[in-house]
């Protein structure tokens, strides 16, 4: 006899390429629908932009990814059939989630190395660790990292010594470390010079050579510059889909977004 109070979803079908699929994924706040029955897939080794007019549902939807807000209704399935929505925040991030918010949180009082040291799987509760001896893998993990992220010249640095866009990469070092398999990236480029920007596209670009990576973005001459995939979401709806091009030509994009 099934429990009325668990709801049972039919058994869906997962697009075999995709490494997280949204289900019909529906949160409200104080009566307030900000996702309202979301479903989108993202591809594995994929660079998808996901852009949309304040208050569309962007942040809410990484929030339900990463667990810190719990849908009323739906699913979201990450790499063999794990529903997202069923665990806890530290077990999504260990599963290979990882993401960036729009603000740097590095660690500024220390060095660039050990940014990435303490961020290393295995080192999270590690002030008490900065001295502690790596192995010679996770050494040769932090140096290809520096050199992903353009960091090199900067590893005996203090972060706070960096520029914006420099600790901007530096956090995303930081989650590389780590292993992950989604990257996902909030408004990457805001505040950044055109030099750093540019940076920042090659950079993503190349990740998705490895990772998936969903951005969420405002600056749409950047959203261009990755020459990818973009989902639009409208109030907490997938409202388009496609590339660059096609969105900017259609005319209820136009309409809510672009036309502002």
């Amino acid at each position: 006899m099934s429990n009325p109070n668990v709801t049972e979803y039919p058994a869906i079908h997962v697009p075999d390429k995709s490494i997280l699929y949204l289900d019909g994924v529906s949160v409200s706040f104080d009566g307030f629908k900000a996702i309202n029955n979301l479903s989108l897939y993202i591809n594995k080794n994929e660079l998808r932009c996901i852009i949309g007019p304040n208050g569309a549902g962007k942040t809410t939807m990484m929030d339900i990814i990463t667990g810190k807000t719990r849908p009323d209704e739906g699913r979201v399935i990450f790499g063999d059939m794990t529903d997202l929505t069923s665990i806890s925040e530290a077990e999504i991030a260990n599963l290979g989630i990882g993401r960036k918010f729009q603000k740097p949180t590095v660690f500024e009082n220390h060095t660039v190395y050990d940014n990435l040291k303490l961020a290393l799987e295995g080192h999270r509760k590690v002030f008490e660790n900065l001295f502690f001896r790596l192995s010679g893998q996770d050494d040769e993990r932090i140096n290809n990292v520096l050199e992903t992220v353009a960091l090199q010249e900067y590893v005996r640095r203090d972060a706070g010594e960096l520029s914006h866009g420099q600790k901007q990469w530096l956090e995303i070092g930081m989650l590389l470390v780590q292993n992950p398999k989604l990257l996902l990236v909030d408004e990457p480029v805001a505040g950044m010079t055109r030099q750093e920007t540019e940076h920042t596209s090659e950079l993503l670009t190349r990740l998705a050579e490895r990772h998936s990576v969903v951005v969420v973005e405002h600056d749409m001459e950047f959203v261009r510059s990755l020459a990818t995939r973009v989902t639009v979401l409208h109030q907490g709806s997938v409202l388009a889909e496609g590339s660059m091009e096609s969105i900017q030509s259609n005319p209820k994009v136009v309409e809510v977004y672009l036309g502002e």
